[in-house]
């Protein structure tokens, strides 16, 4: 399992997932569904 190390570092936008590629980096990538609220009917 992982670590938390830092927090509040990059600023997130809704619809992506973030995560820390093998070399250290962290990377943004557009997530396949997802991100926007569902209206109420």
């Amino acid at each position: 399992m992982g670590q938390i190390i830092a927090k509040n570092i990059v600023s997130r936008k809704p619809g992506y997932l973030y995560y820390v590629d093998g070399k250290g980096n962290v990377c943004e990538a557009k997530m396949a569904r997802g991100g926007k609220k569902k209206k109420k009917k």
